[in-house]
């Protein structure tokens, strides 16, 4: 059985489509048709070289999706045969495999426990949790990465109450998510940091109360004029050091805590300023929103079964598998929050 997939092949070249030759599951493996996959900026990292030498090329990549189960191996037991599946990064229960090894005119390629920009994609059991029948494949799809990361950031990470005060950095997929979150929580008030304003009508339509753009004005000056004193939380999800330092200066003294989302490129480090340790505030790091998926997953499904919780409007673009490169593009370029490949698209 062949497979038509996007293939990393040299880092700072666009993906190549090619026929990938799929292999024989190993225990703990899943056959899954790719439904929808998101694109998350760790891909644009890892097409550019932002992440440093690539010791994998050629591989797979995409680490959120939607899709359904077509074969299994012996001794999984989390899924079944005809089963919709949300498809994430963020390792739950099941076996853990490292990945596989596709063939493709006569070379290997590598793939690592989960990849969704293909048709068909093996990935490993802990991968993998299933969709409750009322949610559509492309929400599912930012259930993989996006939701999670961003809710996770704010419900597990922060902790926000009802009636404190958050400023989100970076408003794309993630940010856009942990604006929903704080909404969710009860922040009393939201403020939204980005440089496009564009992003900033986003974050208004998911919950944003204040915004800030960044590009016109000092942002912390700006949060403190809002907020005096500080707010209790801020969430940075740009991957930029620079805002990382801000995330920090705009929260509040004695408790106030920031919360580091965003990937900074390979090599980039982040300066900080001691005292604002010694004024009690706390820089906490965060991996994938703290999110345990056998857990948070179905707490937020019901939150978009419920309504709570709307994604549509960070899911403003649909592209095909053959505009993968396109996607990328105009994620890098912040032309959109979270590009949807819907592999059903010509």
């Amino acid at each position: 059985m062949k497979t038509t997939a996007a293939i990393l092949v040299e880092t700072g070249k666009p993906l190549v489509l090619g026929e990938l030759e799929i292999p024989a599951l190993k225990p703990g493996q899943v056959l899954v048709e790719i439904a929808v996959s998101g694109v998350c900026h760790t891909q644009v990292l890892e097409c550019r070289g932002y992440r440093g030498e690539d010791k994998f090329l050629p591989h797979c990549l995409g680490h959120e999706g939607s899709g359904i189960v077509r074969a299994l191996s012996p001794g999984v037991t989390k899924v079944k045969e005809g089963d919709r599946a949300i498809l994430s990064w963020i390792k739950g229960l099941g076996a853990d495999v490292p990945g596989t090894v596709y063939r493709w005119d006569g070379r290997n390629v590598n793939s690592g426990a989960i990849t969704t920009f293909s048709r068909f994609s093996v990935i490993s059991e802990n991968r993998l949790t299933v969709l409750p029948a009322r949610l559509s494949m492309r929400d599912a799809a930012m259930l993989g990465c996006a939701v999670p990361t961003g809710l996770g950031a704010v419900f597990n990470a922060a902790q926000a109450k009802p009636g404190q005060t958050i400023a989100i950095f970076g408003i794309g997929g993630i940010g856009s998510c942990a604006v929903a979150a704080a909404a969710i929580a009860g922040c009393k008030m939201i403020i939204a940091v980005d440089l496009r304003r564009d992003k900033l009508e986003l974050a208004t339509q998911m919950g944003a109360t204040h915004c800030v753009e960044a590009g016109a004005t000092d942002p912390v000056a700006e949060i403190l004029r809002l907020c005096p004193g500080g707010v209790d939380f801020a969430i940075e999800a740009t991957g930029r050091p620079t805002v990382m330092q801000q995330a920090l200066q705009s929260v509040r003294n004695q408790g106030g805590a920031a919360v580091i989302v965003g990937n900074a490129r390979y090599g980039e480090r982040l300066d900080l300023d001691p005292r604002q340790l010694n004024m009690g505030k706390r820089l906490l790091g965060t991996w994938g929103g703290d999110n345990i998926p056998d857990r948070d997953f179905p707490r937020y499904c019901q939150l978009l079964e419920d309504g709570r919780l709307n994604l549509a409007p960070l899911m403003s673009k649909t592209y095909s598998l053959n505009g993968i490169n396109e996607a990328i593009d105009d994620l890098e370029a912040g032309k959109v929050a979270r590009p949807i490949i819907d592999m059903a698209r010509e």
